[in-house]
């Protein structure tokens, strides 16, 4: 297991009470954030939840926002742009952006479990333009042609 890697967090007024995001268990790679309001998110509407939490992520890193697997097998709970990105230099308050894709509304309590939070590095690319990519066995062939 690597060291841990520091991140400032600030509770916020509405946040006041709930646990801090953590891992469910020693396995666990991401950490569950809790939902700091009440709603219920009727069949194919989004709802950004509100967590009571703002933090200071270290440059170099980014936050990433994924769906937890229950919830969305369960119930058609998920983040529709997983994973959301949550970069180092926001400071505003973390929601967690749901879409329930499921026929029926699903209640969310304040204190639920909504997603889960993974600290990643990111490696910034530098363009090199070319006229030339080379080539490999696959060449300009996508969309499902390396498979059924």
């Amino acid at each position: 297991m690597t060291d841990a890697v520091p991140v400032r967090v600030r509770r916020l007024p509405h946040g006041q009470g709930l646990a801090l995001p953590a891992y469910a268990s020693t396995g666990a790679a991401g950490m569950d954030v809790l939902s700091a309001e009440e709603l219920v998110l009727a069949p194919g509407a989004r709802h950004a939840v509100a967590t009571g939490l703002s933090i200071a992520i270290p440059d170099g890193y980014e936050v990433q926002v994924r769906p937890r697997s229950g919830l969305a097998l369960k119930h058609g709970i998920t983040v529709p742009n997983t994973p959301g990105t949550i970069d180092s230099d926001y400071r505003g308050e973390l929601k967690i952006i749901l879409i329930n894709h499921s026929a029926e509304p699903f209640a969310i309590r304040r204190g639920d479990r909504v997603a889960q939070l993974i600290l990643a590095p990111v490696t910034r690319l530098r363009w090199e333009e070319t006229d030339d990519l080379g080539t490999t066995a696959r060449g300009e062939r996508g969309f499902g042609s390396t498979g059924v």
